[in-house]
């Protein structure tokens, strides 16, 4: 099973020549999903005792599973926030998978983390944060907010002991606009989530986080969480009035930007985010809109120390390790085992340059301004707000939540689009996430057509 045989090498040719022609399919199929009985009925029995062989194994994915999983890099694929890689990402991540590389350590693999950590500066870079800044790439946002707020969380705790306070901060400031992976880190670290009133554009602001500090207790904070890009909305919180009110109490200011971070790239946002330079951890996903396959979430700190503090892992056999001062990217986050998973990101940046990433994600937001003026001429369809990014959410006159879910289906039935309805404020809506600059203006006229 691990010795290289002639078969090893006839497979490998037809895995190459499968992801090859993957790659160049224009268009690329949505495909369907299938249930479980429909698959239990191609490959029920495919783990068995003897194994079928690699070239039987890839033909039953090629043939059956495959087909059943939806193409995320489809243009009109434009639900939920799609991933749509560069060609040259998703060749690497070939190259990742074969390389057998550790990447949680700079012993083990600094070359990997060498490269990341040039990717990471960039984005730090756009972000305005101090040279000093840096961190590592981790699954994705969930992970990556759990363990800014770890880290926010133990610096606090520190803090407090210094000073000798007795206080012992338990809660997180955010809004109902905030990821849901926010509360769901609160759930794992037992802490407790404090929401802020939005103001009339749906953001957090300094005014109203400030009420609450005071409100509750500043003390009882660790940490407040701004988005630079809500899922549903694409909302940008007010990140400057917030970083304003963090440094008056003290308390650990983290950006969420997993969506729209990436728009800092973008000239013709780039004033919208004013104020993320004075965060203290930030997030991005480049597997969202940064164009890098599956999962890829950048992870960065102003102060990595900190962070380091909070995470690094100790035991007999990580000796070695936590003697140095080398650069070793667990230290940073939740997790020890680590794949090299910015290297994709990495590989792109350089193959392409950070101007053709610019253009990109531009050409995203022409598309998405296309579809809010669309939508505001045609009568039957409203905007729910002028979108700040990429993500255009909007409502069908009249139409209840049975409506829009028959014409979803119907528009993944007859291979159109996938675009499921969102809600807001109670109210059932549909929204388009535009992050694949393969998606048209005539791809969101046609979508639109269908639900005159």
């Amino acid at each position: 099973m691990h010795r290289f045989t002639e078969d090893t090498a006839d497979l490998g040719r037809a895995i190459l020549k499968y992801a090859a022609e993957r790659l160049s399919l224009d268009p690329v199929p949505l495909d369907f999903s299938r249930t479980v009985e429909e698959l239990d009925a191609v490959a029920g029995e495919a783990i068995s005792a003897d194994g079928i062989g690699g070239q039987a194994a890839l033909r039953l994915f090629e043939d059956e599973l495959a087909l059943a999983c939806l193409s995320i890099d489809h243009p009109r694929y434009l639900s939920f926030i799609p991933c749509a890689p560069t060609r040259e990402a998703a060749m690497f991540d070939l190259v990742v998978g074969a390389s057998s590389i550790y990447a949680g350590s700079w012993l083990e693999g600094a070359g990997a983390v060498y490269a990341e950590n040039q990717a990471l500066r960039w984005i730090a870079d756009l972000a305005g944060l101090p040279e000093g800044a840096g961190g590592g790439f981790v699954q994705g946002g969930t992970i990556g907010n759990l363990s800014a707020l770890v880290a926010a969380r133990a610096t606090a705790r520190a803090n407090a002991a210094r000073t000798r306070d007795d206080a012992r901060p338990f809660r997180v400031a955010a809004t109902a606009g905030s990821h849901s992976s926010i509360a769901s880190a609160c759930e794992v670290m037992d802490a407790e989530l404090m929401p802020v009133p939005l103001d009339d554009q749906l953001r957090l602001t300094g005014d109203a986080l400030r009420e609450v500090l005071l409100r509750e207790g500043p003390e009882t904070f660790f940490a407040v969480v701004a988005t630079a890009g809500t899922t549903n909305l694409g909302v940008i919180d007010d990140l400057e009035s917030v970083a304003a009110v963090c440094k008056e109490f003290g308390i650990w200011f983290h950006v969420d930007g997993a969506y729209g971070g990436a728009g800092l790239a973008a000239p013709s946002v780039r004033d919208r985010y004013k104020g993320v330079e004075q965060c203290d951890s930030f997030i991005v996903d480049p597997h969202k809109w940064l164009f890098a396959p599956f999962d890829c979430c950048a992870l960065l700190y102003r102060e990595p120390s900190l962070a380091r503090a909070a995470h690094t892992q100790h035991a007999s056999y990580l000796d070695v390790l936590n003697e140095t001062p080398d650069w070793n990217p667990t230290d940073y986050s939740i997790g020890l085992t680590r794949r090299a998973r910015g290297l994709p990101f990495w590989f792109s940046l350089v193959a392409n340059g950070t101007d053709a990433y610019t253009a990109a994600i531009e050409q995203t937001l022409e598309v998405a301004r296309f579809a809010a003026a669309q939508i505001n001429e045609r009568p039957y369809v409203e905007l729910v707000r002028e979108p700040d990014l990429s993500v255009v959410a909007f409502r069908r006159v009249g139409w209840t939540p049975r409506d829009y879910q028959q014409w979803s289906d119907g528009l993944l039935q007859r291979q159109e689009a996938f675009v499921v309805p969102s809600s807001h404020a109670g109210e059932t809506i549909a929204r388009f996430a535009i992050v694949n600059p393969n998606t048209t203006t005539d791809d969101i006229a046609a979508i639109l057509d269908s639900m005159a």
